[in-house]
């Protein structure tokens, strides 16, 4: 549902105004408790049921947008509990990153097979004669399944001549690579953490808003306000999220409208990754010392490779993330600085919160989050006139952003540095099909590969943190890669730099 205008969506972006507004205001934050009726006024509900459940709702996103846990709901408190406390220049963590709001799961019915209106009652009844355990049988003229017998199989979806039977899926497990998506004693949604790598897939696939990750710019608005230096570090999905007067320049301004000392390009640590990572595959792979290389800059498909396939993971590249690698070529020059991360990647504030990332990566927040800071500041990008070009990135750092930009940026520098190197390559996005490309690997046909693995649909500018349609942006990455002066990644000047 990215790139919709959906009342979730409206429900989700007025959570982070209200509490980015909140934040730069100040004062008693116990002015919390108020902010509910705020976004859900009136006493005729407009979503659900009731006008107190809507607002029990938004209580608990906002709590989740200040970095807070959720409250059991036979555990009664105020919303306002530990505001004050969170009200610090420092992150606020406590697990699990994605939440399931109990009572705003519709408790949607798990996998089933359903026959529709579709059904013309043939004489033929196929259905019925395949169905292994006799689930299916015509009432009033038109199959009908007893879903107590039904085994799921879908054999009878596969033969009726009408296509009168469909499968469905819960849209957040359906939208879970990893099969995390279980149920509670009541029927409710619930995440299994083992299992969960935090893509954030199914927070943006859930209809009724029942899935929230907790957001860290209530904190990283404190620390903007105490006055610490705060440079963000922005993805290269950035572009177009913003609308069509939203340019790379303007945004970056406006960024520092909201009082951050400096905004840089991440794609310029994509392009120090693509050298080394080429360097890695060269020297180890070609070399026949490892069997392939997988990428490493998607935290989500690196976690789940590791997780399901261990005997893989010695060849997930050890290679900086993008984000990692610019935070610390900002820190080595400005050392006091606090870096902030602004993407469209969920996970990425799991893999901040690594105690080898911390010390680089203070704060992480997605495109959503920073688009109401900018509605809390009342921020305009049609008044912007002159602003500072942001041009610090080649076209391959910045095309990280798509599916299949990593293999293609790593590609090019193979052939810029070792000309007679021939490259084999294998990509795959979205959760699943990562997995089965893993499996083909483990199995021994992909020695010799370079593997990147993508686990959002498109790459990164298909993450939870997006705001507009998956071609758009993926065209408007393409615009972008076209601006830049440099195109491979070893012709980025900082690269001399490092080197040095």
């Amino acid at each position: 549902m990215r790139g919709i205008y959906t009342p979730v969506t409206k429900i989700r972006r007025q959570v982070f105004a209200e509490v980015a507004r909140m934040a730069y205001e100040g004062g008693d934050y116990s002015r919390i408790v108020e902010i509910p009726f705020k976004i859900i006024p009136g006493e005729v509900p407009t979503y659900r049921d009731s006008v107190f459940v809507e607002r029990a709702i938004v209580g608990e996103r906002l709590r989740l947008a200040i970095g807070l846990p959720l409250y059991p709901a036979d555990n009664p408190a105020p919303i306002s509990r530990g505001v004050e406390e969170s009200a610090i220049a420092k992150k606020v963590y406590d697990p699990p990153l994605i939440n399931v709001i109990p009572f705003a799961c519709n408790k949607c019915e798990e996998t089933s097979y359903l026959v529709t209106n579709n059904c013309r009652g043939c004489l033929a009844h196929p259905c019925i004669s395949v169905c292994p355990v006799k689930a299916i049988s015509m009432v009033n003229g038109r199959s009908v399944i007893d879903k107590t017998k039904c085994v799921k199989c879908g054999r009878c979806k596969e033969t009726c001549p009408y296509e009168a039977i469909v499968r469905y899926d819960r849209p957040c497990s359906a939208a879970c690579g990893v099969d995390a998506i279980e149920s509670d004693h009541l029927g409710r949604a619930k995440i299994n953490y083992e299992k969960c790598v935090s893509c954030g897939m199914c927070l943006v696939s859930c209809p009724f808003g029942a899935i929230a990750d907790k957001s860290q710019i209530f904190q990283l608005i404190h620390a903007i306000k105490e006055g610490d230096e705060v440079i963000g570090a922005i993805a290269p999905a950035f572009v177009g999220q913003f609308g069509p007067l939203a340019t790379p320049d303007k945004v970056k301004e406006a960024i520092k409208r909201l009082g951050f000392a400096d905004v840089v390009e991440v794609a310029i640590g994509a392009d120090i990754g693509a050298v080394e990572e080429a360097k890695h595959y060269v020297h180890k792979v070609v070399s026949g010392e490892e069997p392939f290389l997988a990428t490493s800059c998607c935290p989500s498909w690196s976690v789940m490779a590791k997780n399901k396939f261990p005997e893989i993971a010695p060849y997930v590249s050890d290679a900086l993330t993008p984000m990692v690698a610019t935070a610390r070529i900002i820190k080595k020059d400005r050392p006091n600085a606090k870096i902030v991360f602004i993407g469209p990647c969920a996970a990425k504030k799991l893999e901040a919160s690594r105690r080898t990332v911390r010390s680089d990566v203070d704060f992480v927040i997605t495109f959503e989050e920073l688009m109401g800071m900018f509605v809390a500041k009342g921020i305009e990008f049609g008044e912007m006139e002159k602003v500072e070009k942001f041009d610090d990135a080649t076209a391959a750092g910045r095309g990280y952003s798509v599916a299949g930009g990593v293999a293609d940026a790593i590609a090019a520098c193979v052939k810029e540095m070792y000309p007679d190197v021939e490259m084999q390559v294998d990509r795959a996005e979205g959760l699943k099909n990562c997995a089965k490309m893993l499996m083909l690997a483990k199995a021994g046909k992909r020695d010799g590969y370079l593997m990147e693995g993508m686990a959002c649909p498109g790459g990164c500018v298909g993450g939870a943190g997006t705001l507009m349609p998956l071609n758009k942006a993926m065209a408007a990455v393409k615009s972008f890669q076209n601006e830049a002066a440099e195109k491979i990644a070893t012709k980025n000047p900082l690269l001399e730099q490092e080197n040095k």
